[in-house]
């Protein structure tokens, strides 16, 4: 009669876990990591600044009588801009031959691009300007960043990615904090409001362009000629064949949503709903920006380590994405600003985290790493999408006080179901832990 213990691994299923493919692949340098970020912050100095603050300035400025319908218009065409630059700016770099990279032309064209954007938005006399200006600055942008997405498939190990997003995962929260505090400061020079976050950008880009020497120009023949039809066919990807991301896909799309239900309308929620003045309502949006950056550092950098040491990335994520629909929950409820701080903080904190490790997680579930640009910007359509949907959508939440201002309290209930939706559609993934 055979052992017991000889038949046992004749028996075990294959691991669903596979090892990394960059196992044996060289470390990202301190410097490096420094430059993805600073460029990362840059690049969300630029765009968050006037997401958070100062594009709500800027319509109340030119549309005061129709102010919510109208952010709602230019934030929507903006982000119809970002989900095209996404996929094809992405699908460009990972096929570019030039001799300066695949990565370097498309992040630093992206910010000049940007940078023309914004300054055209500072300087509109009309709405319609305005619209051009904020689409212009969302395509290029979002060509920095699918290009940034994809430097960190290129140069970043798994092993170091968890550290890595968590540190990228701090950039937007000091974005938006820098960007509202300078909003304080310039909130009655509309040039200097939107022109030094693009300057900044620019800069900060400009410095990981000079140290990026390892950006090798992509191989001729290694991927098909890009096509219009290309261009169609890579806002698809068969769920069928690459399940886990769809999932992290959709689940990245649903929080993305309820994440958009608080940062598109909390300059006007504390207007309309909080009954704060302009002035006042510009300081108050600087101050939640303060507690998310002090919450959101916390959370996301030591999510990101811990999670690298014990090799988990779906806990994280699932628990990051309750934690914003919570925050949307006590949004619902808050009728002062001290339960409106409380609620930022909440979802300071679920923002944090998620940045820290979807990032990583996402990495790990691409379909084809020679086209990691191209799928980074398919993935980040999960991100720009809801900032288009949610504008077009919430008139139907929206509804109007006494006093002609707006209640948020069903858009903010939708936004918590989706981020219910984007944890569990997260747990789905199979072959991440």
């Amino acid at each position: 009669m055979a052992h017991r213990d000889s038949v046992i691994p004749s028996r075990l299923a294959p691991s669903p876990f596979p090892p990394p493919e960059d196992a044996d692949a060289e470390p990202a340098s301190l410097g490096l990591i420094t430059c993805l970020v600073l460029a990362q912050y840059g690049a969300y100095l630029a765009l968050l600044t006037p997401v958070a603050v100062s594009l709500s300035l800027r319509v109340t400025q030119l549309s005061p009588h129709d102010k919510a319908s109208t952010l709602s218009l230019v934030l929507g065409i903006g982000s119809l801009f970002a989900l095209i630059s996404n996929p094809l700016t992405g699908a460009l770099s990972d096929r570019t031959t030039s001799r300066f990279g695949k990565r370097r032309p498309w992040l630093i064209g992206g910010m000049v691009v940007g940078t023309l954007g914004l300054s055209l938005v500072g300087s509109a006399g009309d709405v319609m300007t305005l619209t051009a200006g904020w689409a212009l600055t969302q395509f290029g942008i979002h060509a920095t960043l699918a290009s940034l997405s994809a430097a960190i498939v290129d140069f970043v190990p798994d092993r170091q990615r968890g550290k890595v997003s968590g540190a990228l995962g701090l950039t937007p929260n000091l974005a938006m904090l820098t960007g509202a505090y300078g909003a304080t400061q310039f909130k009655h020079d509309s040039l200097l409001l939107f022109g030094l976050p693009a300057l900044a950008g620019l800069a900060a880009v400009l410095l990981l362009v000079t140290v990026l020497r390892r950006d090798t120009p992509a191989a001729p023949g290694v991927l098909p000629p890009f096509k219009l039809a290309e261009f169609g066919r890579s806002f698809w990807f068969d769920p069928r064949r690459n399940p886990d991301f769809a999932w992290n896909f959709l689940g990245r799309f649903l929080v993305f949503v309820g994440m958009s239900c608080v940062t598109s309308y909390q300059f006007f929620f504390v207007t309309d709903q909080l009954g704060r003045s302009v002035d006042d309502a510009v300081k108050v949006v600087a101050t939640s920006t303060l507690v998310l950056t002090a919450v959101g550092v916390v959370c996301s950098l030591s999510g990101g380590w811990v999670s690298d040491h014990i090799r988990r990335r779906k806990p994280f994520v699932a628990v990051a994405s309750v934690l914003v629909a919570l925050s949307l929950g006590l949004l619902y409820a808050a009728h002062s600003e001290a339960a409106f701080y409380t609620a930022i903080a909440v979802y300071a904190c679920g923002f944090g985290l998620y940045m820290a490790v979807d990032v990583a997680l996402a990495i790990s579930v691409l379909p084809d790493r020679r086209q990691a640009a191209k799928d980074m910007g398919v993935l980040n359509i999960a991100n720009a999408l809801p900032q288009s949907l949610v504008p077009m959508i919430a008139p139907l939440f929206l509804t109007l006080d006494a006093g002609g201002g707006s209640e948020f309290g069903k858009l903010f209930l939708f936004g918590a179901l989706c981020g219910v939706g984007g944890a569990l559609a997260v747990m789905r993934v199979r072959t991440v832990r």
